[in-house]
């Protein structure tokens, strides 16, 4: 594919211009070692490299044009410099402009907020598929073409394989697009320049603070999203969390609301919490779901305001609903021949290990044992680490400290940063395994009729990252497996 570089610059934020902005350019890269000839080179500032120490390289592998922020950057005869603000924006407009601008020609939703995402986001894509749409997804475990699976790697691709995709969609028919928006995506550009019909806020707890710093910076980044909204889009945001309000003000899209505490435009009770799902009172409705717990209510709701913003009928979006099972690693559930519940969810958070385990509690008899097996992942926010032992060891009767994903960390630290959010009181009935798969084991030889286990943490993964390697490993096989023995 082939364009003029002054058309891939269309609203580019430039500050100087040195060379001709009429040739044609064959690609764009951020990564010195992807450049071909013809290539655009954008030099962009990161955490782990400034991309304007690699310019001269990619000039070598055949870079025609660089964007750049640096004032002293050295220039060279026939290659284009061109200075702008903002690479990182610069880079997500020009790949829009690159693949022209298929965001537009697309109804495009977003998901943000901290628990919640991958769940709305794919049973979004699912109910409108199931009405007879093509749909696209890109989400946190999978991205979706149609009925064409592609994997995922970023919860949120950068700009460039972003648009790629979204540009395949468009050339595959698909005319609705959901997506799950994280705050590294928010700051880092990923998703400006993109025209989104609509955007859901879910919900905003502890997470991410090794990357933003603060609690406040982690919400700002979030509210970013909103900011951009345009004046025809929708806003559909929690009224119940705290941060709901906070969301959307100042926004210029349509603002609603959805609940099942506060008066909301689109609120559910709930008449029953099982294990099988939930039973819900919506419009003066009752609905079954298949799934479970009082904050898969919340995430029905966004689904259910998000379908009749873009234009489902009501009933029809209530009945698709009824027929939609959880996505993948999120409360997946089974029980086996003696009664025994095997419960596997992503939760990797204080507040959302909160959610499971407060929605077991309000579902069994107590007069079983819950036993928890989490872990925490390395190179990731610390501070979270102490609070998730502390909310399991509370909220358990029987608590396994593991390993998650340690990548570059000793996961017996890890595990010790753990033990310090367990009580003293709570001691006794905490065991710390830093062997993943004979944590599980230990939880199901533990484990009497009757008795339930989570398994919380990893999820959909199918993985376990330790020193820069995937080895295999998938808690939902390991579990299931177990309780079938």
């Amino acid at each position: 594919m082939k364009k003029i570089l002054a058309d891939i610059l269309y609203k580019c934020p430039v500050r100087e211009v040195g060379g001709s902005v009429e040739q044609p350019i064959t690609g764009i890269a951020f990564d010195s070692r992807l450049v071909k000839d013809g290539f655009a080179f954008v030099a962009i500032k990161g955490n782990q490299a400034d991309g304007h120490q690699f310019i001269s390289q990619a000039i070598k592998k055949g870079a025609t044009a660089i964007i750049f922020e640096d004032e002293t950057t050295p220039k060279q005869k026939g290659v284009a410099f061109i200075r702008v603000e903002n690479s990182a924006l610069s880079l997500a407009l020009m790949a829009g402009n690159y693949y022209d601008n298929p965001s537009q020609k697309l109804n495009l939703t977003g998901v943000t907020g901290t628990n919640g995402k991958t769940t709305i986001a794919t049973l979004l894509y699912r109910l409108f598929s199931d009405a007879g749409y093509c749909c696209g997804l890109l989400s946190t475990i999978e991205n979706k073409v149609g009925k064409q699976t592609i994997g995922a790697t970023h919860t949120t691709p950068d700009p460039m394989a972003l648009n790629a995709m979204l540009h395949e969609m468009v050339e595959k028919g698909c005319t609705y697009v959901f997506m799950e928006v994280s705050s590294h995506a928010l700051v880092q550009h990923r998703v400006s320049g993109l025209q989104f019909a609509g955007g859901i806020f879910t919900n905003l707890t502890h997470d991410h603070l090794d990357y933003h710093n603060t609690f406040s910076a982690y919400r700002d980044a979030k509210k970013m999203f909103f900011d951009m909204l345009p004046k025809k889009a929708f806003a559909l945001t929690n009224k119940d969390d705290r941060n709901g309000q906070f969301m959307v003000q100042n926004c210029k899209a349509s603002i609603k609301t959805y609940g099942l505490q506060h008066q909301a435009d689109y609120k559910a009770k709930v008449m029953e919490n099982l294990f099988e799902g939930l039973v819900l009172e919506v419009d003066n409705q009752q609905l079954f779901t298949k799934l479970t717990g009082k904050f898969n209510a919340y995430n029905l709701m966004a689904i259910y305001g998000a379908a009749c913003l873009l234009g489902m009928e009501p009933q029809q979006a209530l009945t698709g609903l009824s027929l939609l099972e959880t996505a993948e690693g999120r409360f997946d559930y089974k029980r086996n021949m003696d009664g025994t519940v095997g419960i596997v969810d992503y939760a990797h958070t204080p507040d959302a290990l909160d959610n499971v385990l407060k929605t077991i509690d309000e579902i069994r008899t107590h007069n079983e044992q819950l036993i928890t097996v989490v872990g925490a992942g390395g190179n990731r926010d610390r501070t979270k680490r102490s609070k998730m032992a502390a909310v399991a060891a509370e909220l358990s009767d029987r608590l396994i400290l593991t390993s998650d994903n340690p990548r570059n960390e000793d996961p017996t630290e890890i595990i010790e940063e753990m033990r310090k959010g367990v009580p003293p009181q709570h001691f006794k009935k905490t065991l710390a395994i830093v062997d993943r798969l004979e944590a599980i084991r230990t939880a199901v030889a533990l484990a009497n009729p009757g008795d339930i286990i989570l398994v919380a943490g990893k999820g959909h993964e199918k993985y376990q990252e330790i020193k820069g390697i995937k080895h295999p490993f998938d808690d939902k096989k390991e579990l299931f497996n177990l309780l079938e023995i």
